[in-house]
């Protein structure tokens, strides 16, 4: 039977690139809200022989992911794998400057999308299935006020999820992935040389036995 992998925000940077790694083995159900970047995203798995299901949808809209999990229900019954690389990069600002839209937002994607995604998810994973995070441990950090705090409330969900199931599954995986040339990194250092960091495909191709391995 088809192995399947819901990435949500799969249109760019390293959820991308894992959708491509991803999909000579499972068939990729692809989220984000940029329709164009998807379409691209879907049309290199083709070529590579993959297939996938686009889903243009905002994480941040609980009745959209409560579609998008009734309809993975529907169609498959079941979820091998969940990847979560959305990410909001909220401006640099000291912590008395940060705009009440900034907060607001970095909430919503990096903190609350993920509390009401989780308890979608994890019935379609059952048991079997293993759940994806990745961390970014800049709590404290200058500037990083809003970005780094949400982040931090994000972990700290995963990590009592992974608590939780390590007797009963899902497994849940935080992962540690290196700097990468994204748009996300480049809005925090505009001015960095971008040849140092490591492509999001080398970085995919890296954390990708962690992530087959764990499954199996």
């Amino acid at each position: 039977m088809t192995q399947l992998a819901l990435i949500t925000g799969a249109s760019r940077g390293l959820g991308s690139a894992l959708a491509e790694a991803l999909a000579p083995t499972h068939h990729i159900i692809a989220v984000a809200r940029t329709t164009g970047a998807l379409e691209e995203l879907d049309d290199r798995i083709k070529a590579a022989g993959g297939t996938a299901t686009l889903a243009p949808m905002d994480i941040t809209v609980p009745d959209a992911m409560a579609t998008l999990c009734r309809g993975i229900h529907d169609r498959w019954g079941k979820l091998d794998l969940w990847i979560h690389t959305a990410i909001h990069a909220a401006p640099l600002s000291p912590v008395n400057f940060v705009a009440a839209k900034d907060w607001q937002k970095s909430l919503a994607v990096n903190a609350t999308a993920p509390s009401v995604l989780i308890p979608y998810v994890a019935p379609l994973l059952g048991q079997e299935g293993q759940a994806v995070f990745f961390d970014d441990p800049r709590a404290g950090e200058k500037f990083f006020g809003a970005y780094a705090a949400s982040k931090a409330a994000q972990m700290s969900l995963a990590k009592s999820w992974q608590a939780e199931t390590a007797k009963t599954g899902p497994r849940v995986q935080i992962l540690d992935p290196k700097p990468m040339p994204t748009g996300l990194r480049a809005r925090f250092f505009p001015g960095e040389d971008r040849n140092a960091l490591t492509p999001a495909q080398d970085e995919a191709a890296r954390l990708l036995p962690q992530i087959l391995n764990a499954a199996s």
